[in-house]
């Protein structure tokens, strides 16, 4: 009976627990398109401090209002961030090929797994090029771990990332894509 009851609470109490505000600085990102809410994601300062720092500028300057989420592929991820090409007015079969215009990055990699929900940064083929794509996990991907670097975890709106908009073919890529409309910051 204890252990059941033990069970009961550890399960009552995990959505709470899932909800609450991490420590670092947080990206509200507000989808809209078809798919349509708020994403909520605790940004790991402590783990990857200059890319944290870029994803709050480009977040802050406004960079990412409007741009969509280009690639995303079922069971795998969701990815945005293309301030270069992601935009509505961008020319057709661009998206995801272009950066900021801020210098690339050089990789922060830890031994963060990526998980569902897990945040991370898009690059090329070089380790030192992420500059302000980004993907979201929906499912854990340990191939990816060490491999990328982690900024962030969901820990509100896991819901609105799963019914984002998903592309066709073997790159994902999405033809009507859902738009990240607003993104800010918050502490």
């Amino acid at each position: 009976m204890r252990k059941a009851l033990a069970l009961t609470l550890a399960l009552a109490a995990a959505p709470a627990l899932a909800q609450e505000d991490g420590p670092g600085p947080n990206l509200v990102i507000d989808v809209a398109g078809e798919t349509q809410g708020t994403v909520v994601i605790d940004l790991f300062e402590d783990v990857a401090p200059q890319h944290v720092e870029r994803i709050t500028t480009l977040a802050e300057d406004g960079s990412y209002d409007g741009i969509a989420f280009h690639r995303v592929i079922d069971g795998f991820m969701a990815q945005t961030g293309d301030v270069e090409f992601g935009g509505p007015d961008a020319p057709a079969g661009r998206a995801g090929t272009g950066g900021s215009d801020l210098p690339d990055l050089p990789a922060e990699f830890s031994d963060r797994p990526f998980e569902r929900g897990t945040v991370g940064m898009a690059r090329s083929a070089s380790p030192d090029s992420a500059n302000s794509q980004f993907f979201i996990m929906f499912a854990p991907a340990g191939h990816l771990d060490g491999q990328y670097t982690v900024v962030g975890q969901v820990i509100e709106g896991m819901d609105v990332v799963d019914a984002i908009r998903r592309g066709s073919g073997g790159n994902g890529a999405v033809s009507d894509p859902d738009r990240m409309e607003s993104v800010t910051v918050s502490d």
